[in-house]
């Protein structure tokens, strides 16, 4: 009876790959993209989170636990990433049409080449939705531009790249292209989980070839590990089918290394690739944690000058630069403060602001005066200015000078 089990498990998991994929640029939250990085603002739209240029470290630190992640994940089971995950395997196996269209003349190779161009474009557009928004792609059209031809451009050769991509590489791109195939020779141990054939029951083998025809590369998994191999377990199907014919267990299936050596001891790769994972998602939760959902800089308003009242206040004048780093309105409380000074000296105008969601940067004169008495001299004063959400519980604090008069 035929199963092919690990096929249809592949199959399934392609398609809802290939749904996240296309679908994902039209799910909003919170009225914004769910994954996208506005271009314009140049911010990272996360699913409900905001994050800007100034906070893009914790992006890096982000790509650098995924990347120990991944090579965690490659020393305890192999190459499951290519196999199973891999965009490039999940494009090859939706366009298995293309395998051998020759075979079938050239009305239906041409046929199978139109199809792989709709399916490069339909995923080029989806790639450009990570970086403008699909629902903004009718009014941007309509008001032209040069955004439009960036736009258009960028869907064309994305187009072509993905149309030669499914047409002339295909599944040669683990065995040539791509480093990550050739990075995994490094990492695996004598318990990594592979795809292979059992030796030691060797003379089971009929010599059917199943497994070499089933193979979308055509490899002999019987001679050995190869690189180009992805452990798509296609073999593992085809080897499973025809020994259920005869009552017995097949001869080829994944194994945690050697089939029938049985290995112990420390298991150094996965051992340190887990600590540093491990170690980087601790310090992004903290980093995540710990960001803060707006900024705040200062500048002295040297134009204006500080004016002196008769009775003895000075009045200086600054301009905040404000960014709300959050998809909500933020209601922040604005407060000044100097060690110099006794307290309630020191004023500040106004003393709350309403920083939209969204905001990039949001510029306003705030005018903060001092009692002359406050003052040692002539000579400066350290102010601080605190900005503060109530809501958040979260506060960022500037110095600034405050300017006194000689006379």
């Amino acid at each position: 009876m035929m199963t092919r089990k690990f096929h249809r498990l592949r199959r399934i998991s392609g398609a809802l790959l290939l749904i996240l994929l296309v679908g994902l640029p039209f799910l909003r939250i919170n009225g914004e993209s769910a994954l996208r990085f506005d271009v314009p603002t140049l911010r990272l739209l996360f699913f409900g989170t905001s994050i800007w240029m100034q906070d893009f470290f914790i992006v890096l630190i982000a790509v650098i636990f995924l990347t120990f992640l991944v090579l965690f994940a490659t020393t305890l089971f192999g190459r499951i990433w290519c196999g199973w995950l891999c965009p490039q395997t999940v494009l090859a196996d939706a366009t298995s049409f293309m395998d051998a269209p020759r075979k079938r003349g050239y009305a239906a190779g041409a046929a199978a080449s139109a199809a792989v161009g709709a399916i490069g474009s339909i995923i080029a557009a989806s790639m450009i939705g990570y970086f403008v928004s699909p629902y903004d792609l009718p009014s941007l059209f309509k008001t032209g531009g040069a955004s439009v031809t960036i736009v258009l451009g960028s869907w064309v050769a994305l187009t072509v790249i993905l149309f030669l991509d499914l047409v002339a590489v295909r599944r040669g791109f683990c065995a040539t292209v791509c480093p990550y195939a050739k990075m995994q020779g490094v990492l695996f141990d004598d318990r990594t989980l592979v795809v292979a054939f059992d030796d030691q029951r060797a003379q089971e083998c009929k010599e059917c070839l199943a497994c070499v025809k089933a193979c979308p590369i055509k490899i002999d998994i019987r001679k050995g590990a190869h690189m180009a191999c992805i452990h798509c377990a296609e073999c593992v199907d085809a080897c499973t089918e025809r020994m259920a014919q005869r009552g017995r267990q097949p001869l080829i299936g994944y194994f945690f290394g050697v089939p029938g050596k049985r290995r112990t001891g420390v298991r150094v790769n996965p051992l340190i690739t887990g600590v540093l994972a491990a170690g980087s998602l601790a310090f992004l939760m903290y980093l995540s944690l710990t960001r803060m959902p707006f900024d705040m800089n200062v500048r002295l308003n040297y134009i204006g000058n500080t004016k002196v009242r008769a009775d003895g206040i000075m009045t200086t004048l600054y301009e905040l630069s404000l960014r709300n780093m959050v998809n909500t309105d933020l209601v922040l409380d604005l407060s000044a403060s100097s060690s110099a000074a006794p307290a309630g000296a020191v004023r500040i105008s106004p003393d709350a602001v309403l920083l939209k969601q969204g905001t990039d940067i949001m510029k306003m004169p705030v005018f903060v005066t001092l009692a002359q008495k406050a003052g040692a001299g002539n000579r400066p004063v350290m102010v601080t200015l605190t900005l503060r959400s109530k809501q958040l519980n979260k506060s960022i604090s500037k110095p600034v000078l405050f300017m006194v008069p000689k006379n």
